[in-house]
């Protein structure tokens, strides 16, 4: 039976690593609750910049970002974060 790679030595290292850093958010830029639990949405996760999904490496501290648990779910398994942009109102006037 194979484990999860996650619940290893080597991920909890990086993991430790990175939050010992204490880096604001990468995708928001706001300060991260690194004392919170980690249920909370302000909390502590470890993002991948290039998602595993998408052939991103699981150890790589280059590859390895500090990020919110809100802003990490909701950047998905995309590269880059979706802008947070106003649209755009033509004008009447031409």
């Amino acid at each position: 039976m194979a484990s999860n790679p996650r619940n290893g030595r080597p991920y909890r290292r990086l993991c430790a690593w990175l939050r010992a850093q204490r880096l604001p958010c990468w995708l928001c830029g706001h300060n991260i609750g690194y004392d919170l639990d980690a249920r909370h949405p302000l909390s502590f996760t470890l993002d991948h910049e290039q998602p595993l999904s998408r052939g991103g490496d699981l150890l790589a501290p280059a590859n390895a970002r500090a990020a919110h648990r809100r802003c990490n779910s909701s950047k998905g398994n995309r590269t880059r974060p979706t802008p947070k942009v106003a649209p755009q109102r033509a004008s009447r006037r031409w």
